[in-house]
């Protein structure tokens, strides 16, 4: 059982009650003099709605459908990325990949990592600069490197852990945020024990292959299983396709334990608990695309107190809109370099949602998408080149084999042989209501001409706000963020002493800072001195260290760390 004391009492949760129209008063949580909730996020990985709870038929999620039960339903939720470093990169600072430089799967393809504009922060960092405690599982791929000044606790590299409440592991005293990424339902987990991987990459697939086989139940027939029109309805598709849903059904298992954790340690009652998914199917045509079924997908959201228990909510929602709701959830101020919006009051709305495809590995491409209630409009900047083209990792599992295949037999109805074609269109454009897996094009017909112009006129009034990176080529990209291909380096923290207070700067604008206390007496305990990095925020008072040594170390998202900076204390009288 974990003694950590609850952050916020039952009185206090009632003071986060939202109005019957689930609308966040921002000033019920504030950062100054009251409590705060601890926030949880489940992630799965490569996840449409297959979920119970959002209509799906096959699927058995009776976890993820109970915490549905008891939350908020939001149905119309959609990933800036079909793939996950991209779409990382956006949910973890609530900007589009393209503003960033992080639009291309993956930057360490090209050797580099990406910087972003140097106010550009995670929000776990701002979270941590208000005073909660992060801690984050398995996967760490922002695209801009992984700063060690995001999280207090980061477990596991691509694994998870095995207690999944990392929570314990943060300190006392602190609201935490804990973000945990449960791979078990992603791409890797399609392959089979007969899955041939390339090189260093098929030992790989083969242990995950043996993994799962010791871990995930069959209960999915592939009977049952719906086979879009997009693939051949053949054996081997229907049994990947319910392979697939027998690891939803392990992926169920482990948010259930989750939950079960938070109730066990007495933290169900204080805790916001949101579950969502990185973007859609691990299925090719879903991922790495910008059609729905790479785009859409489920997010559940969990108040204390369990206000508006199974309610859905139809709003359109982007995946930039978390961090500023979790921000928001935390009392804190959205930074004005943030481009979503919080999705926690029904106040605010959204017309359209966007989305991206960029070089997928060595595949090069550059596909933009944008969404309103109804209509998809797809624009192909490289439209000389198929959609599908080799691609190793994707193409060593049953489904694209089944597709490749096919192509080779000349058997492929119509709708599959699209995505070997080309050119492909310039613009596509698909009614979601009545062609919900976007198969019919009606770029060219005249009656949806004022649609078409509509949604061109947003992509590019949204272009022209954010930016596009895409614009440029990766090459020159790479050029100003990395001079001569070389990272650039952070440069060393100065720790200075002003009227007994200590002071840490960088001279590298955008630079975080953290610093660890080298215990030397009982006073460096007390100040949170156990060799842990802590996040710099402001000058703090030398007094309570005693002859502490000081050690400092900085960052700026996309370049190296800075070597340490050392200072030792003097005992200072007061």
């Amino acid at each position: 059982m974990n003694l950590r004391p609850r952050v916020v009492d039952a009185v206090r949760v009632a003071a986060w009650r939202i109005s019957a129209g689930l609308c966040f008063c921002a000033a019920m949580v504030s950062a100054h003099g009251q409590d705060l909730p601890n926030i949880v996020l489940i992630v799965a990985e490569d996840l449409s709605p297959r979920v119970g709870a959002f209509g799906d038929v096959v699927a058995q999620t009776p976890n993820i459908d109970a915490l549905a039960n008891d939350g908020v339903r939001f149905t119309q939720v959609f990933s800036a990325s079909g793939v996950c470093a991209p779409n990382r990169s956006a949910l973890i600072t609530g900007v589009y990949p393209q503003s960033l430089g992080t639009q291309h799967m993956r930057t360490i393809n090209r050797d580099y990592e990406a910087v972003p504009p140097e106010a550009v922060k995670a929000f776990p960092e701002l979270l941590r600069q208000a005073g909660y405690a992060t801690a984050n599982t398995a996967k760490t791929d922002y695209q801009f490197g992984e700063p060690f000044t995001i999280w207090d606790v980061n477990e596991g590299n691509y694994a998870l852990p095995p207690d999944l409440a990392v929570w314990r592991q943060l300190p006392a005293g602190k609201p935490f945020f804990a973000m945990i990424n449960l791979m078990s339902t992603h791409e890797s987990r399609l392959a089979t024990l007969d899955t041939e991987g390339q090189g260093a990459l098929g030992t790989v697939i083969k242990a995950l292959a043996l993994a799962r086989e010791a871990t995930v139940n069959e209960v999915t027939d592939p009977a049952d299983v719906s086979v879009p029109a997009y693939y051949p309805d053949t054996p081997q598709v229907r049994e990947s396709i319910a392979q697939h849903y027998d690891n939803i059904h392990y992926m169920d298992e482990q948010g259930g334990e989750v939950v079960a954790n938070l109730r066990a340690d007495g933290l169900l009652g204080s805790t916001v608990v949101i579950w969502t998914t990185d973007h859609g199917d691990g299925l090719p045509r879903a991922k790495r695309a910008v059609y729905d079924s790479g785009l859409h997908i489920p997010l559940i959201l969990r108040w204390p107190d369990k206000t508006g228990a199974g309610q859905v909510d139809r709003r359109l929602v982007s995946v930039v809109d978390l961090a500023p709701s979790i921000l928001k959830l935390a009392g804190i101020e959205v930074p004005a370099f943030v481009q979503g919006q919080p999705m926690l009051n029904t106040a605010l709305t959204r017309d359209y949602v966007f989305a991206g495809r960029d070089r997928m590995d060595a595949v090069p491409d550059y596909v933009r998408a944008v969404r309103d209630q109804r209509f998809k409009y797809i624009r192909n900047y490289q439209a000389d080149l198929p959609y599908f083209r080799p691609l190793v990792f994707r193409d060593m599992f049953p489904v694209m084999q089944a597709l490749w295949q096919g192509r080779s037999a000349v058997t492929l109805t119509e709708e599959q042989r699209f995505y070997f074609a080309a050119p492909r269109p310039l613009e596509e454009l698909y009614d979601t209501a009545k062609d919900p897996q976007e198969l019919v094009n009606l770029a060219n017909q005249p009656r949806h001409a004022q649609t078409l112009q509509r949604l061109r006129d947003a992509m590019d009034a949204w272009i022209i706000r954010v930016g596009d990176r895409s614009s440029e080529d990766e090459g020159r990209m790479i050029e100003a963020m990395w001079p001569g291909g070389q990272q650039p380096v952070t440069q060393v923290p100065v720790i200075d002493m002003r009227d007994q207070q200590v002071l840490i700067m960088s001279a590298t604008p955008g630079a975080s800072i953290a610093y660890r206390i080298e215990e030397q007496d009982f006073a460096a305990k007390l100040f949170g001195g156990s060799g842990a990095w802590q996040l710099y925020r402001q000058p703090f008072p030398a007094a309570t260290l005693g002859e502490a040594v000081i050690v400092a170390k900085a960052v700026r998202y996309g370049y190296a760390e800075s070597a340490e900076a050392t200072f030792a204390l003097a005992r200072v009288e007061q």
